[in-house]
């Protein structure tokens, strides 16, 4: 539920807002989404290209949420990225989905933002999920479309590459199989590091203030009774 924007809100904002909705949670229910929120980052993420199938997009959804990183960004050229919500069981209003109308716009936003993008694929020199360099800087891991993999314009702007190591005839996993296992391996590695791969204050308080809305019954009333209150 996002009625109230806070892309402009700045911490003091958001700060007294949640303090206010914090009175109408019982405070197991504050704590578990605090405790939540404190594990949630946005040092990775995940990137989809035209995911057909909305039982992959549900499963990459629920992958996220499970293992605490944020943000999808979904490629929606050819389809929509719609996950299935008996599957996804209410996970997708937990972390939030960014939608593309290219491969160009989005390798663009992950450019802006600092991500090296990295593709879940068989390449020379590529990576494990044990000996992926996760130091260097946020990263972006891109998956392909059920049929077709990962598009050759993704692949010619990746920085780098990762495989998941096979031992039988299987050449390769479902790409819902592939990102639960390398969301798992690498968010371990990220929470035993150094790297700073925690939400900063502001993104705390702002996801807090759109799940605390999602969550309370009548929030938007009682919001607007808080504003109508201030002087």
């Amino acid at each position: 539920m996002r009625t109230v924007s806070t892309e402009n809100k700045d911490l003091a904002w958001l700060t007294a807002r949640v303090a206010y909705l914090s009175a109408f949670m019982t405070d197991e229910r504050n704590a578990v989404l605090r405790g939540v929120l404190a594990q949630r980052t946005r040092y990775m993420t995940i990137c989809t290209e035209n995911t057909f199938h909305s039982q992959n997009a549900s499963a990459l959804v629920r992958s996220c949420e499970a293992f605490g990183v944020q943000d999808i960004h979904a490629v929606e050229a050819l389809c929509s990225f719609s996950p299935h919500v008996r599957i996804a069981r209410g996970t997708d209003q937990w972390v939030d989905i960014h939608k593309h109308a290219s491969t160009a716009d989005l390798v663009a936003h992950l450019r802006g933002a600092g991500y090296r993008i990295v593709a879940t694929s068989p390449h020379e020199g590529d990576r494990t999920p044990e000996t992926f360099d996760i130091v260097r800087g946020p990263f972006a891991l891109v998956f392909g479309t059920e049929h077709d993999g990962i598009s050759d314009e993704m692949m010619a702007s990746a920085d780098a590459f990762v495989r998941i190591p096979m031992c039988g005839f299987v050449e390769s996993l479902n790409v819902s199989a592939s990102a639960a296992i390398l969301l798992y391996r690498l968010s371990q590695r990220l929470r035993a590091s150094d790297v700073p791969w925690r939400l900063g204050e502001r993104e705390q308080a702002a996801i807090l203030f759109r799940w605390m809305m999602g969550s309370i019954r009548d929030s938007e009333r009682i919001l607007g009774r808080y504003e109508e209150s201030l002087p």
